[in-house]
């Protein structure tokens, strides 16, 4: 896989990305990040990225055509399956769009920053806007890297168990269940009987109980789409 960032900061992604396991699926060349500077195709002597808003209001604008210079550029290199800006306005991320993703062989990743970017660089280039929450974030390469970590991860030999990304919360719309390890008793709490029976029958009951529970308890929103959705699927079987 490659991901493209353009980035008003980029030494937030460049970072990011040369820590962990980001930097392991580099160095084993499973992805390949590339970070570009939005500021290396400004206008004029001061490679000017942002002006004041048309309408009068605080705060800057990024302009569009240094996003236009470094898009144009790219995509006359290679074709790519997903152009996204990075947005309050866009869908909101989530395990299963992280899932997409992951599936995809070039992505392009436009940062914003400011007040925001000018509205026609998503009309021109954008095939999907993210957002990665609802609240407002100074810098758009922090929503880069939480979508550059949820998505890398997910590809083949990036973590050394690959059991480990299924398993994760989201993965089957609920709350993962509870984990432990040694000790088997910390400060009068232990961990379940069941864990340390070793019948993985019964252990993956138990598991299946809890992630059920505690997404009921804790996500009633997550919850409720699971039931709905596991209703929607064994109203289809019975037809």
């Amino acid at each position: 896989m490659r991901i493209d960032v353009v980035a008003v900061i980029p030494q937030i992604v460049s970072c990011f990305i040369d820590y962990s396991i980001i930097k392991r699926a580099r160095e084993k060349g499973i992805v390949s990040i590339y970070v570009h500077d939005l500021r290396d195709y400004g206008i004029g002597r001061y490679r000017q990225i942002d002006d004041l808003p048309y309408g009068g209001g605080a705060g800057m604008v990024l302009r569009p055509e240094p996003y236009a210079k470094i898009i144009d550029k790219l995509t006359a290199e290679r074709d790519y399956d997903e152009i996204i800006m990075l947005s309050p306005a866009g869908e909101l991320f989530d395990q299963q769009l992280a899932n997409q993703l992951s599936m995809q062989k070039n992505i392009l990743i436009l940062c914003g920053h400011y007040k925001g970017v000018d509205e026609r660089v998503t009309q021109l280039f954008a095939t999907k806007e993210i957002s990665i929450g609802d609240y407002v974030l100074t810098a758009g390469e922090l929503a880069a890297a939480v979508v550059i970590d949820s998505v890398v991860r997910l590809l083949p030999g990036v973590l050394g168990d690959e059991i480990s990304a299924l398993t994760d919360s989201f993965q089957d719309g609920l709350l993962a269940p509870p984990v432990y390890t040694r000790p088997p008793e910390f400060r009068g709490l232990r961990v379940p009987d069941v864990l340390r029976s070793g019948n993985h029958a019964k252990i993956a009951e138990w598991q299946w109980e809890q992630a059920l529970e505690r997404t009921k308890q804790r996500r009633p929103d997550l919850y409720q789409k699971f039931i709905e959705k596991a209703h929607h699927i064994n109203k289809k079987g019975q037809k």
